[in-house]
């Protein structure tokens, strides 16, 4: 046995290491599916440059780097077929993917959805990278975009058409999909209460208007979706408008105190499920009074929300989006902020 031990060395090194990770490892680490990486590659090409015997793929650093720079590419909203060139051509490859007839992103031609794609329809691009990046749980990315779409178009455009359509998305693909995609939602919705915080940094003072009283935001008792609620409050910010935001469930007691300490100009009050749409404390919020007798005011009550939907209520409005609700809120003061389209 001791003789063969030389040989036997000698055969193994001039074996060729089998390096690089499986693709299964670079899908976990890519925050992708295998069946993704594996349709890149034979739709744009995009899969290890070197495969060893069998069917085992192997993916080499250079491999690695080139779908990472894919992977940031179409979390950009750049379409993957577009993304897939670049990437090779970084990567120092020259060959063209094999894309199927009728695939890719040609215009016309049938677009694929890999495993895990959002079932997004006619959106913004966008959507689309933030969509992605949201798929692969990649954090820095979904973070990195939302604050720069609320800085280029503001809070109204970016709310409405990309991260309302981007977050139904998740929802269909979740209701479809057997609670799977439930993670996928809670970050995103997380990233965007994040980016709708950061942008509620006042951009003009309050000014002569702060006098004639706030706009008070609550979501009525047992309501825990606030997300729309808090667009709503960055948008008053970004018009200079005062508010005073309360959030999640306030108790009827809570919001009865402060609307008499605030006095505000209007309230609104949140109902995303019909369960938790309470007319009697609209009602209730829409009588109270302030101030001395004589000159007592009174606030305007609007209902925002798919709760209240079919319950009309005499002296009450409900604005159907964020760009209705306000322009209905501006329009509450002298003079009025005109809300304009990005």
């Amino acid at each position: 046995m001791g003789e063969n031990q030389p040989a036997q060395r000698r055969e193994a090194a001039a074996r060729p290491v089998e390096a690089g990770v499986t693709t299964g490892s670079l899908a976990r680490r890519l925050g992708v599916s295998p069946t993704t990486l594996r349709s890149w590659d034979r739709r744009y090409g995009v899969g290890p440059a070197v495969r060893s015997d069998g069917r085992h793929r192997r993916w080499t650093p250079q491999d690695v780097a080139m779908l990472e720079e894919m992977c940031r590419l179409t979390s950009a909203g750049v379409p993957p077929a577009q993304a897939a060139r670049t990437a090779q051509e970084g990567a120092g490859r020259n060959r063209p993917g094999p894309e199927l007839p009728g695939g890719g992103d040609r215009p016309g031609g049938h677009r694929s959805q890999a495993a895990g794609a959002l079932p997004l329809g006619d959106v913004r691009q966008e959507c689309r990278g933030l969509a992605r990046a949201a798929v692969r749980l990649d954090a820095p990315t979904v973070g990195d975009q939302l604050a720069s779409l609320v800085a280029r178009y503001g809070v109204v455009l970016a709310w409405d058409e990309v991260m309302v359509p981007t977050l139904h998305a998740v929802g269909r693909k979740w209701e479809s999909s057997g609670d799977r995609y439930v993670e996928v939602e809670h970050l995103l919705s997380w990233h965007i209460s994040r980016a709708l915080h950061r942008a509620t940094e006042p951009v003009a003072p309050e000014g002569t208007r702060a006098a004639a009283g706030p706009v008070v935001l609550a979501c009525v008792p047992g309501e825990q979706h606030s997300l729309a609620l808090e667009a709503l409050h960055a948008g008053l910010v970004e018009l200079g408008l005062p508010t005073r935001m309360f959030g999640a469930a306030v108790p009827t007691e809570a919001l009865t105190a402060a609307v008499r300490r605030l006095g505000p100009k209007a309230v609104l009050l949140w109902a995303q499920t019909r369960s938790t749409a309470d007319l009697p404390l609209a009602r209730h919020v829409a009588d109270t009074r302030w101030g001395v007798k004589g000159a007592r005011g009174h606030p305007a009550v609007l209902l925002g929300g798919p709760g209240w939907a079919g319950r009309p209520v005499r002296g009450m409005l409900r604005p159907p989006g964020l760009r209705d609700a306000l322009g209905t809120l501006s329009a509450l003061y002298d003079p009025p902020v005109p809300v304009t389209r990005s």
